[in-house]
């Protein structure tokens, strides 16, 4: 039987991409207690990374659709942790979202709606948290976004 969030994901369209490798030395979540603390996860999607700096060559919707990416490789993590079973999700707690922008764009709150939207919408009640948005110079590799997250789990 397929279980709610893969459902909602099928509805919408959507597909987890495969739990994203480390990019340098640590590891992707660390689970501590009912808790699980999931490294940032940058703006990549099935044609590659998505890269740009808000405010000089990328929208604040182009962004927001980074971000969505974000908080999907987010979720992946989230399943390989729990074994593949998204149903061990309890909700998620906070995240923190980093906009490569310039020093003059304001829209980082707009830019990470693009991952809380999507969370609330697959995830319904348990998709609400708490959250920053803040604006980096720079990200690796010349990303647009990069969301680290807080979970409860089962």
């Amino acid at each position: 039987m397929t279980n709610p969030i893969d459902a909602k994901l099928t509805e919408l369209g959507l597909a987890l991409p495969d739990a994203p490798a480390p990019a340098a030395n640590y590891v992707p979540y660390v689970q501590s207690g009912n808790i699980l603390h999931v490294s940032g996860q940058i703006s990549q999607g099935p044609a590659g990374q998505i890269k740009g700096k808000l405010g000089h060559n990328m929208s604040a919707e182009d962004g927001a659709a980074a971000a969505q990416a974000c908080a999907l490789s987010l979720l992946a993590q989230v399943r390989a942790a729990c074994d593949g079973d998204l149903t061990r999700l309890v909700r998620v707690i906070k995240l923190t979202g980093f906009v490569n922008s310039t020093a003059d764009f304001t829209d980082q709150p707009k830019v990470i709606n693009g991952a809380s939207d999507i969370l609330v919408e697959i995830l319904g009640d348990a998709g609400r948290h708490a959250r920053s948005a803040v604006s980096a110079a720079s990200l690796p590799f010349g990303v647009a976004v990069e969301i680290e997250g807080i979970f409860e789990v089962r």
